[in-house]
């Protein structure tokens, strides 16, 4: 059978071309010189769905990747400025376990930092000796340690090339006093002797009097190295100590001899682990059934030290003015489990206690429980990026009289949008320590600090001046 069918014209309607071209498929065997043409119609009319389809997945699949390439920095400071809203009042667990790794490129303004591979006596050895090293609230040492020898994008293993020198002393885990708290007797002496043996082995502490070089202070007063301020006052900064960056969990808002070296106030240590066991454990339906909260240290009488009181006697007001009351939820003893009350809590009461700084802050804003900050001039980690004003109260310490209307006035009026602003994935980020380190978290805060301070880089000095 032979068809002699024309070409259509311009004017034809599309049905028609249609019906042409399976005419011509249909006959295809008497047109031998069009055989690979026609087999090529016959395939894309048989399959053309599949080929659409996997067009589209690629072209979605690649610019996917090409949309993550943009800048963690920006990505991170936009998302805490701005709100984050869910339906739940329990944080997510996809918070804590984000896998959102730093990549290597242009981050940090390309900082290096070097760190130092000091003996075990100085570092590891304190953790063998004892596993709470590693996980108490001044375990940020160990940490960050730990995080910056874990990534490879910000990390030197050429001293030459760094701008900042990390060195990795821990300090905080002397467990010998009777009440098992870490003792600081023995810090001083311990960094002293870290210094003297970076001055004999490298050149970098010696060229700029450890200018560029970075410590970790995670305890009370910070580099004063003491529990007491009166005494930590007195003692004050080593000297060695005093042109270098301290990272540390003391701040204050004002003049003050334990903050007198360039340094960067960073939280306290929350094992991310337990934050985790605490949201698993909160109960399905999210109700906060506790309104105001507090565990820990509490005098009925507080003692005098050396004409100091513990907490000033806030945690003291509180306890005779409110204990007992039905809404508040206040217990003076210890109670493992403690951050299951926390994540049933709508107000979490964290007072001073010797230092105006505590773990409670942490546990509070990462388990969506409302920090109620009574300390008065603190100074909150990350307060350049973090809205602290916007995911807590702050009452004064001598209002603490007041405490129940303060608290009913803000129940009363905005503490739907302080609740909704604790959910904010970047924020919780922002507090906790993650190995390897994870983009946002409390490691990367710290490094973009660092970045801010890249003037005391001798290495980039030496460059401008060239």
């Amino acid at each position: 059978m032979s068809l002699d069918i024309k070409r259509p014209s311009i004017n034809k309607t599309k049905k028609k071309t249609g019906f042409i071209v399976k005419m011509q498929l249909n006959n295809n065997n008497n047109r031998s010189g069009h055989n690979k043409r026609n087999l090529f119609f016959v395939f894309f009319r048989n399959y053309y769905r599949w080929v659409i389809w996997l067009f589209l997945s690629l072209y979605f699949f690649t610019s996917y990747f090409a949309g993550d390439q943009s800048s963690p920095s920006t990505t991170t400071t936009t998302s805490l400025l701005s709100n984050h809203l869910t339906s739940s009042s329990l944080p997510s667990r996809a918070l804590i376990e984000s896998s959102a790794i730093l990549k290597p490129g242009g981050l940090f303004s390309g900082m290096k930092i070097y760190v130092y591979d000091l003996p075990a006596r100085f570092n590891v050895d304190w953790v063998t000796a004892s596993d709470r090293c590693a996980s108490h609230l001044f375990a940020a040492e160990v940490a960050i340690h730990r995080a910056l020898l874990s990534d490879s994008s910000v990390r030197t293993l050429d001293p030459e090339e760094a701008d900042f020198f990390f060195v990795p002393v821990y300090v905080s885990c002397n467990f010998s006093t009777a009440n098992g708290f870490p003792s600081l007797s023995h810090a001083r002496s311990l960094i002293s002797s870290a210094v003297d043996f970076l001055s004999d082995s490298y050149p970098f502490w010696n060229r700029t009097r450890g200018s560029d070089h970075v410590f970790v202070a995670s305890h009370d007063f910070g580099a004063c190295f003491h529990a007491m301020e009166d005494l930590a006052i007195e003692e004050g900064i080593p000297e060695f100590m005093k042109n270098s960056i301290i990272l540390q969990t003391f701040g204050v808002n004002y003049k003050h001899p334990c903050q007198e070296a360039e340094h960067v106030v960073i939280p306290p240590y929350i094992p991310p682990e337990s934050v985790r066991r605490a949201i698993d454990r909160a109960p399905a339906n999210g109700r906060r059934d506790i309104w105001a909260f507090f565990r820990g240290k509490m005098e009925v009488n507080p003692k005098n030290i050396s004409g100091r009181f513990y907490s000033k006697g806030v945690r003291t007001a509180i306890l005779k003015k409110y204990g007992g009351r039905r809404r508040f939820h206040l217990n003076r003893h210890r109670f493992a489990g403690y951050r299951s009350e926390i994540v049933r809590s709508l107000f979490c009461l964290c007072p001073l206690g010797w230092a105006p700084w505590s773990p409670r802050l942490v546990e509070s804003a990462v388990l969506g429980c409302v920090p109620v900050v009574i300390a008065d001039g603190i100074k909150l980690p990350f307060s350049e990026t973090v809205r602290w004003s916007e995911i807590s109260l702050t009452v004064a310490e001598k209002d603490v009289k007041n405490l129940r209307k303060i608290l009913e006035r803000v129940a009363a009026t905005n503490l739907s949008v302080i609740q909704r602003n604790l959910r904010e994935p970047a924020f919780k980020r922002a507090l906790l320590y993650n190995v390897p380190m994870m983009e946002g978290d409390a490691t990367w805060h710290i490094l973009e600090a660092l970045r801010r301070k890249l003037d005391r880089s001798f290495r980039r000095s030496s460059v401008l001046s060239q």
